[in-house]
């Protein structure tokens, strides 16, 4: 038996490095201005609609708890990923504890995370995945609860927290094949066939995305019909969507770490497959299937930057558990110094870069990639915003007016509710959103903020308002130009929040033939994409991812 103080080496270890990435990531949060999509979600939480037609309400939820702490900052915004990101290591240190009683295994499964760039430093920027993560692992736990225990009462907590999942991103539907395989492969499949629990996981987890499904009831099914356009989208057979899938999981889970989890992962569908063991089956099919779904897609198509995030601490969980069941299973000695080698290097090597990432965005004031750098890309919204508060004073216009989704969101973060913003197009997003101010709106000119040449597109056939150009104003970071802005007066017209749905100024935009931006992710950058791996068309994700 080890001494107690080896015994404990790992905990502490884990949880000095755990405080000390923290640490990095509320710096982060406070230091790096929000990013569009991030405004965008902030922009729900102020709403008091059930869901909304990009996703469903957990992010608003989330960024809403935050801000009731600090207030309408950016860390308010962000400390919701902050938690997600502590609740989520300690349900990974939770499952494989439970499965090896092995503190280095423990250490392996927390230190994994902090290591890839997405959940090391990226989970502080809010996205629908952010909120997902936690409750689709807490759904994991509860498997693993219930095939420890067999007691069947565990289905329901699986259940609880499956709903949560959905209501944070549709995409956790792709959790189901190993919730059918947890099921039915084992040779337990008749006790569970037969029992009440698994269908009343269903009514449960359809009891708790019932806001979604009732929002939805009540417009036209929009949000199923949005993602239902960008899920059967289909392109032609392209060797560089491949590329760009496989070379952002290696950016975003780490160079080394990937191919370690991926190794884990096989294993770990070999031993379920051989010995029918339940978790092996579910962690292992809860990665593998929807990876493979996703690299299938992407011979066709890009996937967002942020589409397989969800399935990735799973991974890191069946390869820390895989670890300690080469020691159990008599593999050579040679291989398991090899395998301790890569996750030790894995680990090492993942936190060190996601630092000198880190110091890259908070601490040096270089822009090594020009137009395309993920977070300058999306900088310096300040200065439009000052340009349009100038207009506003010269000209004595009460409202802002902007023709997307994106320039909306950061003119309404910046301006926080001092002058009424309004997009004028895309008004299906915007359903059950409360009145802005109509009343300062009505009868007043406004001032239009877009990026050239948004000022120039058809869509404003549709708009009889008398426009005025009075300037432009540029958008650069670190010395580098993102982006033109046109500053105009409108008079003479108050927009419609609510056209007809055949409207031009109602329908949302799905597909573009060229994205608004060289960093689109699934309608914003889903994380630090290599200029090399970047798709400027064949998108599907306009909107917010």
């Amino acid at each position: 038996m080890p001494p107690a103080g080896t015994a404990r080496r790992p905990f502490v270890i884990a949880v000095l490095v755990i405080a000390a990435m923290t640490l990095l990531r509320i710096v982060y949060a406070s230091s790096i201005e929000l990013r569009t999509d991030e405004a965008y979600y902030w922009t729900w939480s102020k709403e008091a609609a059930l869901s909304f037609l990009d996703h469903p309400p957990m992010i608003a939820w989330l960024i809403r708890f935050g801000t009731a702490i600090f207030g309408d900052t950016v860390l308010g915004v962000r400390f919701g990923g902050i938690v997600a990101m502590l609740v989520t290591q300690l349900l990974l240190a939770d499952i494989v504890r439970r499965l090896t009683h092995d503190a280095r295994a423990i250490m392996f499964a927390v230190l994994m995370p902090e290591a890839a760039l997405y959940y090391g430093l990226l989970m502080a920027k809010v996205a629908p995945d952010v909120a997902m993560i936690p409750f689709a692992v807490a759904m994991m736990w509860s498997l693993v609860r219930l095939a420890q225990s067999g007691d069947g009462r565990w289905w329901i907590a699986a259940g609880l927290f499956a709903g949560l999942s959905m209501l944070s991103k549709f995409t956790a539907i792709m959790f189901a094949p190993a919730v059918a395989a947890f099921v039915l492969v084992p040779d337990w499949r008749g006790r569970w066939l037969r029992s009440p629990y698994p269908y009343l996981a269903v009514l449960v987890a359809i009891a708790v995305f019932s806001p979604v499904l009732i929002w939805n009831a009540q417009h036209d099914w929009a949000s199923f019909r949005f993602q239902g356009v960008r899920a059967t989208a289909n392109y032609g057979i392209s060797l560089r969507t491949i590329g760009d899938y496989i070379g952002l999981q290696f950016g975003l889970v780490g160079f080394v770490m990937l191919p370690v989890v991926l190794t884990g992962l096989v294993l770990t569908a070999w031993r379920g497959i051989r010995t029918r063991e339940p978790v092996a089956i579910l962690l292992s099919t809860a990665v593998l299937v929807p990876f493979l779904y996703f690299l299938f897609k992407s011979l066709t198509l890009r996937v967002g930057d942020t589409w397989p995030m969800f399935m990735w601490p799973v991974g890191f969980a069946a390869a820390a558990v895989n670890f300690v069941m080469l020691s159990r299973e008599n593999w050579p000695a040679r291989l398991i110094r090899s395998s301790l080698f890569w996750v030790r290097t894995a680990i090492i090597s993942g936190i060190a870069f996601v630092v000198i990432v880190f110091l890259y965005y908070v601490a040096t004031p270089w822009n090594l990639l020009g137009k395309i750098d993920p977070i300058g890309g999306e900088a310096g919204y300040e200065q439009v915003a000052a340009r349009v508060q100038t207009a506003l004073d010269e000209t004595g216009a009460t409202w802002i007016a902007t023709t997307d989704y994106r320039t909306y969101a950061m003119m309404r973060w910046l301006f926080r509710g001092r002058v009424p913003v309004i997009e004028l197009t895309e008004r299906g997003r915007f359903q059950d959103f409360a009145d802005p101010g109509m009343d300062r709106i009505r009868g007043h000119a406004g001032i239009y903020v877009g990026r050239e040449p948004d000022d120039r597109a058809s869509i404003w056939d549709s708009i009889p308002a008398r426009r005025e150009q009075l300037g432009k104003v540029e958008r650069r970071w670190r010395g580098v130009l993102s982006d033109t802005y046109v500053i105009e007066k409108l008079s003479g017209w108050t927009p419609e929040l609510s056209p007809p749905k055949d409207s031009p100024l109602f329908q949302w935009k799905v597909l573009a033939g060229v994205l608004p931006s060289p960093l689109v992710g699934e309608g914003g950058i889903g994380g630090l994409r290599p200029p090399f791996l970047r798709t400027p068309k064949r998108s599907f994700g306009y909107g917010a991812g």
